[in-house]
């Protein structure tokens, strides 16, 4: 197999499993920045020219974090990272996806239509306008999460999950870039520095 690795929260996210894991796989990297993910090589791996993207040793190619993780985590099923019951695993995808559609796409888009929109503009369609209200959106929900993980280790109680490394990954890069975590929430906070200590986190 080959992982193509690229900066950003997504790949850092597969890292940080694969790390939780114990799993080595060589890496390419993809210069976002110079834009190698929007030429055809890379095109060829993923249509939508994003990374990551995972080749498998029959020339096939997965693309999309959660596809990725469930895939490596059904051939590592140890330690369990999604689930080991169905309940369990309903419970992480649920989660997942919340997190991902509440809070990483408008972190993502209120980047990419304001601070990063120098380099976004002539790849995607752009919306400047949108900018703030989206970071809006993003900073309302993590609030709304942070009341709904009161008393909790982790976002699924106990379970230290493939959602956890997900909210990590992107409220980390995003801190960077204009979007802080907003101190008042203090579960999500606590959450955000117990995932730091995990050494995957270095990933």
């Amino acid at each position: 197999m080959k992982f193509y690795n690229s900066r950003g929260p997504n790949p850092r996210l597969v890292r940080m499993f694969m790390a939780e894991k114990g799993i080595t796989i060589p890496a390419q990297e993809i210069d976002v920045r110079a834009g190698e993910n929007r030429q055809p090589d890379h095109l060829k791996r993923n249509p939508h020219g994003q990374t990551p993207a995972l080749e498998l040793d029959n020339g096939q190619y997965v693309c999309e974090v959660l596809a990725i993780c469930e895939y490596l985590d059904e051939k590592n099923p140890s330690p369990p990272l999604i689930g080991t019951t169905a309940e369990e695993r309903a419970e992480t995808r649920m989660w997942m996806r919340r997190v991902d559609l509440n809070i990483c796409e408008h972190l993502a888009n209120g980047f990419r239509f304001g601070e990063g929109l120098k380099m976004f503009a002539p790849r995607i369609v752009t919306l400047p306008e949108a900018s703030d209200g989206l970071k809006k959106i993003a900073q309302d929900r993590i609030k709304w999460l942070d009341g709904q993980i009161e008393g909790k280790d982790y976002i699924c109680g106990k379970r230290y999950t493939l959602a956890d490394m997900l909210l990590f990954a992107w409220l980390d890069f995003f801190a960077t870039v204009g979007q802080p975590i907003e101190q008042s929430n203090k579960n999500v906070v606590a959450l955000y520095e117990r995932v730091k200590q995990r050494p995957s986190a270095q990933a």
